[in-house]
């Protein structure tokens, strides 16, 4: 096993579709909060990759079979028998201590939680077995990014307070008005791009029994549903404390517009998945700019500690 098999069999290029909101939470709490450091981040990042590396261990190991049974991926590592259950374990474990290590390494509270991304990444493989929502868990999966990002700062200076405290002078909890939104938003967003992607194996879900959104309800109601949940996610990036930049709004809404167009003319491309592929990949990061240069723009913000 040498590292090109490793970084193919997580898919490291996925990790471009966590990363930016992964950044974005992190920048929310140093502006929020005044504080957080480069090492903070480091842990931060470390913590991002062997999450991201342990729910696709977990996604391989756990559909094997089902990866076995369709033509579009029973070329994958488990599927196709050029790596071995122990290995694709190992590598799982090497992740699982990546992300505890770092999490403790950031705070207790961190460490603590990490549970709960954990439990996440296990129960996702099992949901496409009983119900189309499973486009909505994977949503939550990387809803969690910036939320995780964020209460590593905020516990630093709030400690538990992060996550079970009110603001005192208000009603809402710490997270309530800033990362949550963001963190909804961020699930609507992957929840629009998975049902699209799941286009792909329509046939296959249905031979097997997998459950889909788009094999459940068919191309128009994916194509609907796609332009309904595009709304829905820009109307949380929208109302977020935070988000009152020009800049980052406007990266939204076009982002939003790029998303949804890709869908609409999906007839029109060669190649749809690659395409879409990209203009997802590519929406995170755009935001990800649009709120790092409405920070460096507008650098008075707000603080609820």
């Amino acid at each position: 096993m040498d590292v090109k098999q490793v970084l193919s069999f997580i898919k490291i290029e996925h990790t471009l579709f966590s990363l930016p909101f992964v950044l974005m939470g992190y920048m929310i709490a140093v502006r929020q909060f005044g504080a957080g450091s480069d090492v903070d981040l480091l842990w931060i990042l470390l913590a991002a990759v062997g999450a991201r590396g342990l729910a696709m261990a977990l996604n391989r190991i756990i559909d094997r079979d089902i990866d076995a049974a369709n033509p579009r991926t029973q070329g994958r590592h488990l599927a196709s028998g050029s790596m071995s259950m122990r290995t694709a374990w190992s590598l799982a474990a090497v992740f699982l201590a990546m992300l505890l290590i770092s999490a403790g390494l950031l705070n207790k509270v961190a460490l603590m939680m990490a549970w709960l991304p954990v439990l996440t990444f296990v129960i996702y493989p099992y949901m496409k077995r009983f119900t189309w929502g499973c486009h909505f868990w994977l949503g939550l999966c990387l809803g969690l990014a910036p939320a995780g990002a964020w209460v590593a700062i905020a516990a630093d200076v709030h400690g538990w307070a992060a996550i079970t405290g009110l603001l005192p002078w208000r009603t809402e909890f710490l997270w309530a008005p800033t990362i949550l939104p963001i963190s909804i938003g961020v699930a609507l967003w992957i929840a629009s791009f998975d049902i699209n992607y799941a286009r792909m194996d329509v046939e296959s879900d249905r031979e097997q029994g997998i459950h889909s959104f788009p094999s459940k309800f068919g191309d128009r109601a994916t194509t609907r549903t796609t332009f309904l949940l595009s709304l829905l996610w820009f109307a949380c990036f929208a109302i977020a404390d935070p988000m009152d930049g020009i800049w980052f709004l406007g990266a939204a809404a076009a982002m939003a517009l790029a998303n949804v167009f890709v869908v609409l003319r999906m007839e029109r491309f060669a190649d749809f998945q690659t395409v879409l592929f990209r203009v997802s990949m590519l929406t995170g990061w755009v935001l990800l700019a649009a709120l790092a240069f409405g920070l460096l723009v507008e650098p008075s913000g707000f603080a609820y500690d």
